[in-house]
């Protein structure tokens, strides 16, 4: 689940919360995630008519070593464009190849000039990531998101 609400923003976001778009975590995503084994940073752009694309790239940091990956993906329902920066908890990464994969989440954003959000991403390795980001542009996006990361070798 994700949201980004800017300064500007905070009206539109309260329509995509009354219109069930994003909903607010009943439990805080520590409880439910377990112990974190890893950490990762990205930067990425998105930039969407109707369907969106999002590019850009990371590091992971997992058993003392730091690791690059690239990032691509989309959104289904999205117009603008934006800059983000993200940092992130790895859970359940058991196998290093186990973090290259799709990572889904379902999403809402409302940023003008800036804003601030968060997510918890999964692929199906079982691998989770909650991620803080910060974002800055002109974008409007509602539903299913998907990233996938791909361990650069």
């Amino acid at each position: 689940m994700s949201f980004n609400i800017s300064r500007r923003g905070v009206a539109l976001a309260a329509v995509l919360f009354g219109a069930g778009l994003v909903a607010a975590p009943a439990v805080r995503a520590e409880d439910t995630l377990g112990t974190p084994v890893g950490h990762v940073t990205l930067t990425a752009h998105s930039a969407d008519v109707g369907v969106g694309y999002t590019w850009g790239d990371g590091t992971l940091t997992y058993g003392h070593h730091t690791y690059h990956f690239k990032v691509s993906g989309g959104n289904i329902a999205a117009v603008g464009f934006s800059a983000l920066k993200a940092e992130g908890t790895v859970y359940n990464l058991k196998h290093l190849h186990d973090f290259d994969g799709s990572y889904g989440s379902l999403a809402g954003e409302a940023t003008l000039d800036k804003g601030l959000g968060g997510a918890v991403l999964s692929n199906s390795n079982g691998v989770r990531i909650k991620i803080e980001t910060a974002t800055e542009g002109a974008r409007l996006a509602a539903g299913a998101q998907g990233l996938t990361f791909t361990l650069s070798r």
